[in-house]
Order: structure tokens, then C-alpha cells, then sequence
């Protein structure tokens, strides 16, 4: 007869929240690099305002940690009961629909139900947040839309008191998957990041939902399962490639034929993704505009004007140029400048963002229209962090609102242009 295996659970004493350093006075603290190796809360009245959701935690992993020795007790193989656990979690998360656009746009509609047909999100109770441990995995510093986002999401993690973990994956996924499972680690209240690409996400959520750690997303979606993640908040990246192709089919009405090239965001990203479908949903089946060429320049300024040099020797006769986004469009503008041409006029632009120097090249006439894209999602993130960390419900897609530019809309309102 096989013996048993035998389970010891501990928790921490009175005081001391799933096993974490005592309670320090000190100030909450805002960390840039890589997440620390251990966390210390700020405030004993926060901790017993969360007390809830770490019990819940705790429950969750004593679950995790029964089913696996109710498995070795059958005669199951540490090995394979691992690897049979990480199958159904991963089958588990398998999205009904093929695409993160798909899934977020099914999980608005079933906010109605699940949020009391909330479409904004609660305000901020400071009290909650103060001395909370959020793990923030950035995707990186490719352009000035990013930079203002790092800004106004460190920005309102001081103003309330934050005590904030912040890593920067600067593109790469696995750096990115890496810092989520030090959070995770870590036992950090809430995890929130913005995905590098749409894909390959299911293992690193299945494992914070197993440790009962909620996590948000920002900016941009994922493919996976919408129950494992509280929110997706961020703008309608369709809508905004849709927004980009009706200007477009306006502004050539009267041509007969238009010669385009098509600047793409990082290749699998949901921005990139999305924009494209949104302009193929106007324009796609419109003979007159002719794609003579699309490539990815990674949403960066230097690999916008890299690929714009090259359409330009391989294609004398552009008309229009569709950036994913300002800083390529920035980019194609130095290329055109280059080969002779004025940008705005011989080859017009349209791009997506509307960061300051996207619009001050609007205004000066060497972009033609833009269609926003808010950075300044630092609000929202806490308003939906102060939410879940209270047992409060929200709905599990925020879309932010946001609007369009030509050149007199620029000028207008480049004077109190936040970022």
C-alpha cells in the first residue's frame, strides 16, 4: 500500500498578511526597476480594508495545493499531474471568439449584466489604495504616446499613495511574462500591464488567478479568456482605423485612383491588429485606393522613416501614407523631407495618436488628420484598481473617449495640450 502524502498548511500570525513582513510606517514608495524581492504594506488600515481578498487568496492557493497532493494520493506522477493541471488551465483559457478584439467586444456586451449596465467606473477611494502593492509590467518606452502613459499612470500612483512596482519590458514578451510572475512572486494586491502582442498570455494569467491576484489590462487586449482579467481598459482600435479610412475616402473623393503605403505598429500587437481592420472595414473593398506597400515600423519614429525611405525608391507615385501611429508618421515625414517632397501636400499623411509633436507637425501642415489616442489612462487604471481591491464590480471593458484633429482642430488646441 502506498503511503499517503500528508498536508501542512501555515498562515502568518495575527498582523502579518499571507506571510508578508510586518507593517512599516514608512511612506509608500515607487519603484522603477525591477520588482523587489519583498514588499512591506504602508498602512494597517488599508491591510484590513483588503483583508478579504487576501483570505480569498489564501484560499485559493490551499485549493491549488490540495488538488495536487489529492493527485499524488491516486498514484498520479508529480510530473504528470503538473503538466495535466497546466493543460486544463491553458484549454480553460481558450477565447470563444478568434481574436482579442472579438473577446473584449463580448465581454463589453456582458458587462450590462455583470455591472449593473455601468459604463463608467466608480471613483477612487483613497482609502483602498493607499499602501496597496500594484505590479505594473509597461511594454515598453517606443514612442512619446508611451511615455505619457509611463507619466500619468506614476503620476496617480502617487497622488494616491500608491505603493507601485514598475518594470519596463521594453517589447519583449518574455521580459514582460517574467516581471508578471516576480509580482505574482512577490503576492502583490493587484497586477495591471500592457501587452507587448495579443498572444501567449494564458499561462502567466492562469497562474495569477490560481494565486487570487486580480489583474487589469490597459491600453491594449489579449486573446485570452476575458475571466481572467478584470478589465481591459484602453481605446477602440478599430474604431480609430475606421475613423483614419472615412477622413481618407472624404479627403480623395474627386481622385480617380490612390497610390498608399501603410506604416504598421509592432507586428501581432492589438493596436496594429485593430487599426488595420478598422481602415480595411471602410476601405477594403474600395478599388480607387491601391496598398502599394505595408510594413511594420515596431511604432517607432526611426522605423517609420527606415521603412518610408524604402517605399520611397521602390515607389515614386505616393499618394497617401497611413501611420499606426505619430511617431512613424514623424518618420516618414523626414523621408519625404529627404527625398525632395513636402509632406501634407505632394504625399499626404494620416496617423493615429495625437501626442504633442504629432500635432504640432498637423498644425504646421505636414500631417494631414489625426485620430486620438489617449495616453492618459493613470485615472482610470486606479479608478478599476480601487474597485476590484473593494469586492466592487466594474465592467470588464472601459473604452476611453477620445476625438479627431485636422490642422485648424490642432492649433486650437495645442495651447493646453497635456501631453
Amino acid at each position: 500500500m502506498t503511503d499517503q502524502p500528508h498536508l501542512l498548511l501555515t498562515f502568518g500570525s495575527s498582523g502579518d498578511e499571507a506571510g508578508r513582513p510586518a507593517e512599516s510606517e514608512a511612506s509608500p514608495a515607487l519603484h522603477t526597476g525591477d520588482p523587489l524581492p519583498s514588499i512591506q504594506h504602508q498602512s494597517s488600515g488599508a491591510i484590513q480594508r483588503r483583508r478579504k481578498s487576501v483570505v480569498t487568496r489564501r484560499l485559493a492557493v490551499v485549493a491549488t495545493v490540495a488538488v495536487a497532493f489529492a493527485l499524488a494520493a491516486c498514484g498520479s506522477s508529480s510530473t504528470t499531474s503538473s503538466s495535466t493541471s497546466s493543460e486544463a488551465a491553458t484549454s480553460a483559457a481558450v477565447p470563444a471568439s478568434s481574436s482579442a478584439s472579438a473577446a473584449a467586444s463580448s465581454a463589453a456586451a456582458s458587462a450590462t449584466g455583470e455591472a449593473g449596465g455601468a459604463s463608467e467606473l466608480p471613483p477612487v477611494d483613497p482609502a483602498v489604495l493607499e499602501g496597496a502593492v500594484i505590479g505594473f509590467a509597461q511594454v515598453g518606452s517606443e514612442s512619446g504616446w508611451r511615455s505619457a502613459n509611463t507619466d500619468s499612470i506614476k503620476s496617480s500612483a502617487e497622488q494616491y499613495k500608491v505603493d507601485l512596482q514598475f518594470t519596463s519590458a521594453e517589447g519583449d514578451q518574455a521580459k514582460q511574462i517574467s516581471s508578471i510572475k516576480t509580482f505574482i512572486t512577490q503576492g502583490v494586491d493587484l497586477i495591471a500591464f500592457s501587452p507587448v502582442v495579443e498572444t501567449g498570455w494564458d499561462s502567466v494569467l492562469n497562474e495569477a488567478k490560481a494565486a487570487g491576484i486580480p489583474v487589469v489590462l490597459t491600453d491594449r487586449a489579449v486573446d485570452s479568456d476575458p475571466s481572467l482579467y478584470k478589465t481591459f481598459i484602453g481605446s477602440d482600435f478599430i474604431l480609430e482605423g475606421e475613423k483614419a479610412a472615412t477622413w481618407a475616402k472624404e479627403e480623395f473623393a474627386d481622385a480617380s485612383a490612390v497610390n498608399m503605403v501603410v506604416l504598421e505598429g509592432t507586428t501581432g500587437s492589438a493596436p496594429a491588429n485593430d487599426r488595420a481592420t478598422g481602415w480595411d472595414n471602410i476601405l477594403g473593398s474600395d478599388a480607387k485606393f491601391n496598398t502599394l506597400a505595408s510594413q511594420t515600423g515596431d511604432f517607432t519614429r526611426d522605423g517609420g522613416k527606415k521603412v518610408m525611405e524604402g517605399f520611397l525608391a521602390a515607389y515614386p507615385n505616393i499618394d497617401l501614407v497611413y501611420a499606426h501611429n505619430d511617431d512613424m508618421g514623424l518618420g516618414a515625414i523626414e523621408a519625404i523631407e529627404a527625398a525632395g517632397k513636402v509632406p501634407g501636400k505632394d504625399i499626404k499623411i494620416v496617423t493615429v495618436d495625437a501626442v504633442k509633436a504629432g500635432m504640432e507637425a498637423l498644425a504646421a501642415g505636414k500631417i494631414n488628420f489625426i485620430v486620438e489616442c489617449s495616453p492618459l489612462l493613470g485615472e482610470q487604471l486606479f479608478q478599476a484598481s480601487s474597485a476590484v481591491l473593494a469586492g466592487q464590480e466594474i465592467p470588464t471593458r472601459v473604452i476611453t473617449v477620445e476625438g479627431s484633429f485636422n490642422q485648424e482642430q490642432a492649433i486650437a488646441a495645442l495651447p493646453d495640450r497635456k501631453y
